[in-house]
């Protein structure tokens, strides 16, 4: 039951005095809209939620009772606005409702599940964006947004009116009171046709809570030298491990309270939480966020068989990837996205005439059927149909258009942030099914429209495998390409490690043995690691991007260590690696050309000394 604080029942009398500015505010709250605008019945009922607070006798919270359970968090960011997210509830327990869209009603709506009561008591927050080291009172937007359980108490607002590419602090507070967030900092994009000398991006994947800690988040934030955080995907995963950092609730995901839970506890991470209050995030997700190995009509553990549904609990798969959409869109700093066929989060950056920052969903927007791990022989016989595709037609003419416009607007780069691996690498087993190899008619697709248009300066970027590969981006077969010089590539893929998910196990020389086979199987993979955990640093500069590699030596503990692995050029104009390759040496894998030399030379983030470290143990013990 909610502590009722007859105190503040002045709160109440405003909320009855002034109902159409309340319901100005809800709306302020952008987590009460659908993820898709062409989509309202995944929205709130916003004018009833109103009416429901005001009726006769409800009282408000006591600020003191209240709490900002999971820091502040910011991303997308546009030349103009930003958004800013946070939770402000009287506890971190998720809202128990499982209710999505189900049977006849118009909109998502606690009512339709008698048996739980949603909270009639909604939160009042205040947000501010001020100069850096500035305060409240210089601030340069402001607003108001109120909160229920209906979202879990997340609040996401947009602050628009900014100046492009400049930094920001901004905070919530809880109206009325001295109760405060934690002081976020933000930044926002360049116009599209500013000049921009570089913008720096550090680059993720794949955290698995159980599996290890979040160190690669912390060692990049508080290294301070980007500018906005990506991750690919994988933010969260849907199973049900054990152990030291057993997750919750301790079952696979599949109800809207599961998914909403689970990002509560990935956000408890402390060096996840340092680096959502630092930077401006844009991300996209994967398979885990909904399901392993998912595609448009199931996943690996739930497809659309009355078998299935009757062995996971009644749940079907739309009404499981709803209940994943709702609590992603309620939990991450992402725009709501218009759509036309399905949710959509495939969307494009302009950075100044730089880049193009090209985000794209291979995973759950119309994916043809991937490997379900009973399925293989069915994926390598039908890989090179046509007809299929990761993006679906209406996306993968969008992708195509967004090149070819950002090649015509003269952007220096383009940047595709996309979630499995690109090039056509060969394992000790054949092709993958699950990555772009399963969907050769795609590939060659996207292939043949950057090679026909002459469309230059491209760099792939990649999560999902748990492992490091650096390629030219080639057409095998189709075109001549030189795997000493670079010539016939039309550009190069960073497919990164994971930040915590497993990859290669046991010991690191049997990690380098398989990357020395990679390479040497595949002649367009020129550096190639599953040992480390981390991430990528990437540098945009007009006349270059630079791809700085870093591992954790361990993430079966909360540790400061940063090792450099690699570092890799492209030059404006080559299309390919600049050789030699990393330069002829790296830290750890296998370098096609070039030579290993492990130094175990790390950087302590936290005192900036360094030091040579090494750990026997790489994750977390499985219990």
């Amino acid at each position: 039951m909610h502590v009722c604080i007859t105190a503040n029942l002045a709160v109440v009398a405003a909320f009855i005095l002034q109902a159409s500015p309340v319901i100005g505010a809800f709306d302020g709250n952008l987590n009460y809209d659908s993820p898709s605008r062409r989509h309202p019945s995944l929205g709130i009922d916003v004018p009833h939620v109103s009416r429901r607070s005001m009726k006769r006798g409800n009282t408000a919270y006591a600020a003191s009772d209240l709490n900002f359970t999971h820091g502040v968090a910011s991303g997308d960011p546009f030349a103009d606005s930003v958004i800013l997210w946070t939770r402000v509830a009287p506890s971190r327990a998720s809202d128990a409702s499982n209710v999505t869209v189900e049977g006849p009603v118009p909109l998502y709506n606690h009512d339709t599940q008698v048996y739980i009561e949603a909270s009639s008591s909604p939160i009042c927050v205040d947000w501010a964006v001020f100069p850096v080291g500035g305060a409240n009172g210089s601030t340069v937007a402001k607003g108001k947004a109120y909160t229920t359980s209906d979202i879990d108490y997340t609040v996401k607002v947009e602050a628009a009116g900014l100046k492009p590419f400049t930094v920001y602090n901004y905070q919530f507070t809880i109206c009325g009171s001295d109760v405060k967030s934690p002081v976020g900092r933000t930044r926002t994009a360049p116009t599209a046709d500013a000049e921009v000398p570089e913008v720096n991006f550090a680059v993720f994947s794949c955290s698995n809570y159980p599996n290890g800690y979040f160190n690669a988040y912390g060692n990049a934030a508080r290294k301070d030298d980007q500018d906005y955080f990506v991750h690919l995907g994988d933010y969260i995963y849907e199973g049900a491990d054990q152990g030291e950092r057993a997750h919750d609730p301790p079952r696979l995901l599949f109800t809207l309270y599961d998914y909403r839970t689970r990002y509560g506890q990935y956000r408890t991470d402390l060096d996840l939480q340092l680096a959502a209050q630092n930077f401006a995030w844009i991300t996209t997700w994967d398979d885990h966020e909904v399901s392993n190995n998912g595609y448009r009509d199931g996943s690996s553990g739930l497809n659309n068989t009355e078998d299935s549904f009757i062995k996971s609990g009644g749940v079907s798969v739309d009404q499981r990837k709803m209940n994943a959409v709702r609590a992603y869109f309620e939990w991450m700093p992402i725009r709501q996205v218009d759509l036309d066929d399905n949710l959509r989060v495939w969307r494009t950056f302009q950075m100044g005439n730089l880049l193009d920052f090209i985000v794209l969903d291979t995973r759950n927007y119309d994916r043809s059927i991937t490997s379900l791990d009973w399925n293989d022989d069915y994926i390598d016989m039908i890989r090179d149909d046509a007809s299929r595709t990761l993006m679906g037609s209406r996306q993968e003419n969008w992708f195509y258009n967004e090149l070819s416009k950002s090649s015509k607007r003269g952007a220096a780069w383009r940047i595709v942030g996309n979630q499995i691996l690109f090039s056509k690498i060969y394992e000790s087993y054949g092709l993958s099914g699950d990555n772009w190899s399963g969907y050769t008619a795609n590939r060659n697709r996207t292939l043949k429209h950057l090679y026909d248009n002459k469309i230059e300066n491209n760099i792939f970027l990649a999560g999902d495998s748990h492992q490091n590969w650096v390629s030219d981006l080639v057409w095998l077969d189709e075109k001549p390409y030189d795997p000493k010089t670079g010539e016939g590539s039309i550009g190069v893929e960073f497919a990164g490690t994971a930040v915590s998910s497993g990859g290669e196990d046991g010991p690191i020389l049997r990690a380098r043995t398989q990357a020395e086979y990679r390479v040497g199987n595949n002649s367009e993979l020129q550096w190639q690691d599953g040992y480390y955990r981390g991430y990528i640093s990437l540098s945009v500069k007009p006349k270059s991007v630079e791809a700085r590699f870093y591992g954790s030596p361990s993430v079966a503990s909360r540790n400061s260590w940063d090792l450099p692995l690699a570092n890799f050029t492209v030059l404006s104009g080559q299309n390919k690696l600049a050789r030699p390759v990393g330069g002829g040496s790296v830290e750890a894998g296998a370098l096609r050309g070039g030579v290993t030399k492990p130094t175990n030379v790390t950087l302590n983030t936290d005192t900036w000394e360094w030091d040579v470290v090494g750990y026997d143990q790489m994750y977390i013990e499985d219990q």
